[in-house]
């Protein structure tokens, strides 16, 4: 069969370029083989959730912008499409000494990287929020959130059926050749 585009893999990232290719181009033949029985069975499965905010990069990065401009716009698919999420915000825990300049210094890559209501905790603040975990000191960070990307990537292969996308489960690639007119996968 003959198709406009063949993206390998249902994970979050083959499932998401599908979505938007079938978006922006109403008609494509497009078909999304997975070798599993299901979408999102590997790391977009199976990761543990977190929805980052971007504490890390360092500041005006291409890492940086895209981990924010990521988070944004899950957010939002997540509440367009129903999708249970939390934004509870996180600790980065310093457990002992050396470990707490570094909470200075991703304070600095936050703030510098848009994020707010970033706070510095004393080991009494750490208690209080997070009753199990001690430490020197913490960093708050209140825009990391935490979703099922399982679902997530359950709402994605939905869409791509919705737009007229075809997924082949069960479909491992053995290999891709060129036949002079385009390629046989």
């Amino acid at each position: 069969m003959k198709r406009d585009l063949v993206i390998v893999g249902g994970g979050i990232v083959g499932l998401a370029a599908a979505w938007q290719c079938l978006r922006r181009a109403p008609g494509l033949r497009l078909t999304l083989l997975e070798k599993e029985p299901a979408c999102g069975l590997h790391q977009s499965g199976r990761n543990s959730g977190v929805i980052h905010a971007g504490i890390y990069y360092e500041p005006g990065s291409g890492k940086a912008r895209l981990c924010r401009r990521g988070r944004e716009l899950l957010l939002e698919f997540c509440r367009s499409h129903g999708i249970a999420h939390r934004v509870c915000g996180k600790l980065v825990v310093a457990v002992d000494d050396d470990e707490v300049p570094r909470l200075g210094e991703l304070k600095r890559r936050g703030g510098e990287n848009g994020l707010s209501g970033l706070r510095l905790l004393e080991p009494d603040d750490i208690r209080e929020m997070e009753p199990a975990v001690r430490g020197r000191a913490a960093l708050l960070v209140p825009q990391t959130g935490v979703v099922d990307f399982a679902r997530v990537a359950d709402a994605l292969a939905r869409l791509v059926l919705a737009l007229g996308g075809e997924i082949l489960f069960n479909a491992g690639v053995e290999g891709i050749d060129g036949d002079g007119g385009g390629l046989v996968v």
